[in-house]
């Protein structure tokens, strides 16, 4: 299946150090309601991380469930790259 035929995918992820012990899953979708939040996303400055193999991983997770541990080197890895962007600008 070529990318310009490929359903869309994606996880919104929420993470507050002093409130979570560990990040989230607060939105994920496919189709136009991974489009959706992928538009809110960009629609309020939030960056976007692509990521097949993750996502592949993290579709198994619900909405409001924390992110397993064996799951956090990868989430990490995520979290550094949107610090690394806020540093930029």
């Amino acid at each position: 299946m070529t990318d310009e035929y490929k359903r869309k995918e994606a996880i919104a992820l929420k993470y507050d150090e002093g409130e979570h012990e560990a990040p989230e899953v607060i939105a994920k979708g496919k189709g136009l309601i991974a489009e959706e939040i992928l538009d809110r996303a960009e629609g309020h400055d939030v960056p976007i991380y692509e990521d097949p193999a993750l996502m592949n991983l993290m579709s198994e997770l619900n909405i409001n469930e924390k992110i397993p541990e064996d799951l956090y080197q990868a989430v990490a890895e995520v979290f550094a790259f949107i610090y690394r962007l806020d540093k930029k600008y």
